[in-house]
């Protein structure tokens, strides 16, 4: 049994562009659709007196949420299979309990009662942080968000961090038919002492390109039809990777997950992009 892709919700307009760019996920991967809500309804609701007979309760308030986005869903894509639920929680525990069982979880970059000049809602960056499966932060511009670039971003990180990235990346760029740009940043390292000479490029690109080949040679011999490109770029990586995210539909990346470390767990590429990519961010995690 295929394991859903949950969407969190909160009526929010980058919660309805995440149930958007959800749905068209959902249908790419033959995947059930799961759309969630956190609300605090039980612990909130008769604490305070209501001032109208009109006033909604939290609970209503909370159904209504799912229940119009799962119209959305039904209105954007008949076929794809979708359920719903408001769960008493808050949104970030909500959702942290759901991505142990599913395939990923996709959130919006912002949500209800987010400061506007925010890049990033509170919400959504303790989830990346956190999460034990795939998180999708859906942001970026017009043409990432509607995947017209034909093209997936893989920041080729680490070894000990960038496995489950690269299985990743693969079998989405074999699901969408386009091509994997598999890029490796690298910097001169600095010299200390002014006296020696000028450090050497050559070899560190080389270093550099052949990590890249070894992280790809399973997956490439596991998905021959997919088209691979791979770069290496001098530079530091979180400019090299939000530059060339304007030419992509995604952006993955991988991250550490500790078990028995319970706070937040993103390095600073991960946190870069997930402020200021210009499209979708895949967050990939792997236990080490």
């Amino acid at each position: 049994m295929e394991l859903p892709l949950v969407v969190g919700v909160d009526g929010s307009d980058g919660s309805i562009l995440a149930v958007d760019w959800a749905v068209d996920e959902a249908a790419r991967h033959g995947l059930p659709l799961r759309l969630v809500h956190g609300s605090l309804w039980e612990r909130y609701e008769g604490a305070l007196p209501s001032l109208s007979l009109q006033r909604p309760s939290e609970r209503a308030m909370a159904q209504h949420i799912v229940a119009s986005a799962e119209e959305r869903v039904r209105r954007l894509n008949p076929d794809v299979k979708v359920s719903v639920e408001a769960v008493a929680a808050d949104a970030e525990s909500a959702l942290l309990n759901e991505g142990d069982n599913a395939s990923a979880l996709v959130v919006g970059s912002r949500g209800r009662g987010e400061l506007k000049g925010a890049l990033l809602g509170s919400v959504g960056l303790a989830v990346a942080a956190r999460a034990y499966c795939p998180v999708i932060v859906v942001r970026g511009d017009r043409a990432g968000l509607a995947g017209t670039h034909r093209r997936i971003l893989l920041g080729a990180g680490d070894p000990d961090t960038s496995h489950e990235a690269v299985r990743f990346s693969f079998r989405e760029a074999e699901a969408r038919g386009c091509l994997l740009d598999v890029v490796r940043a690298w910097r001169i390292p600095a010299y200390e002492n002014a006296d020696q000479p000028d450090p050497v490029e050559g070899p560190v690109q080389a270093q550099a390109s052949d990590l890249v080949d070894t992280l790809v040679a399973e997956a490439m011999a596991d998905h021959p039809v997919v088209r691979v490109n791979r770069v290496t770029v001098e530079g530091p990586a979180r400019k090299v990777l939000v530059n060339r995210s304007a030419a992509a539909d995604l952006v993955v990346v991988g991250a550490r997950r500790r078990s028995g470390h319970f706070g937040l767990q993103l390095g600073p590429v991960s946190h870069t992009l997930l402020h200021h990519a210009a499209c979708p961010v895949a967050v990939v995690p792997q236990r080490v």
